[in-house]
């Protein structure tokens, strides 16, 4: 199986580029973050006419949402939300055979990374602790679940640009990181493309729209990520993050897919 997840940001202004991944890549499930569109709204007909007839979808008007357009069938599927919020940051499916398949957008935090003075940065701790409970709380490291999505959080030295400079930056914060840390290690996650590209490489999946030229600055943060539980990594036979996408025209996205071919 192959498996893309991709924070498109908006579904529909961009659901050309969401078509050339298929046609270029060729998944058999994709995930996508903040498709910024309520369920009603959402563009069926192109994903169907590429056979991706079975879709689990969690949106709302104009932020977040998020949704597993597939090929392959899945038995159950659902919304998730955290924190007292309704805010469509979490939809999952079961696939055949019983493997668990959740796609999470992570609040973004947003500039000031100090909780006090900042309640969106507050919240995004407050997401990541409540996600760290729950799997420690309802799942183990002997089930069989695969995570991915927008973490928002770049928790290695050479998943940013500059360690040194991006300390006080959100999304590389040791409180963040911290947090992320005690996530993955609730059941034991393995952190797929770390697997297979090792942590003193430089690996990205996004880059700012701030950037003129942002293949030269190369000022990037690997904040998509694709976790997987122990039983599932002896499945794991290849990974990668799909860079060219950052030039997609028209209207690309700041982010990239994120990719695994996996035997389940």
């Amino acid at each position: 199986m192959r498996l893309a997840t991709w924070n498109i940001n908006s579904v529909r202004l961009r659901i050309d580029l969401v078509m050339r991944l298929l046609d270029e890549l060729s998944p058999d499930i994709l995930c996508l973050q903040e498709t910024k569109v309520t369920d009603s709204l959402f563009p069926h007909g192109p994903f169907q006419e590429r056979g991706y007839g079975h879709r689990a979808i969690n949106g709302m008007p104009g932020y977040n949402g998020v949704a597993i357009v597939s090929r392959l069938p899945f038995d159950a599927s659902g919304p998730l939300n955290w924190c007292d919020r309704d805010d469509s940051r979490h939809v999952w499916v079961r696939l055949a055979g019983g493997t668990e398949l959740h796609n999470i957008y992570v609040p973004s935090g947003g500039d000031v990374p100090d909780p006090a003075v900042n309640e969106k940065f507050a919240q995004k701790l407050d997401f990541v602790d409540a996600q760290a409970a729950w799997w420690a709380e309802t799942r183990g490291a002997d089930d069989r679940a695969i995570l991915v999505g927008d973490l928002n959080i770049a928790p290695l030295e050479h998943d940013v640009w500059s360690h040194k400079q991006m300390l006080s930056v959100v999304s590389h914060t040791p409180v963040e990181v911290e947090k992320l840390t005690a996530w993955q290690n609730s059941i034991g996650w393995v952190d797929v493309h770390r697997h297979f590209v090792p942590a003193d490489q430089k690996l990205y999946s996004w880059w700012s729209y701030r950037a003129r030229d942002w293949s030269t600055s190369d000022r990037g943060r690997r904040l998509d990520h694709i976790w997987v539980t122990p039983p599932l990594q002896g499945g794991m036979r290849d990974a990668g993050i799909l860079r060219e996408a950052r030039g997609w025209e028209p209207k690309p996205s700041d982010h990239v897919p994120a990719w695994v071919d996996i035997d389940l």
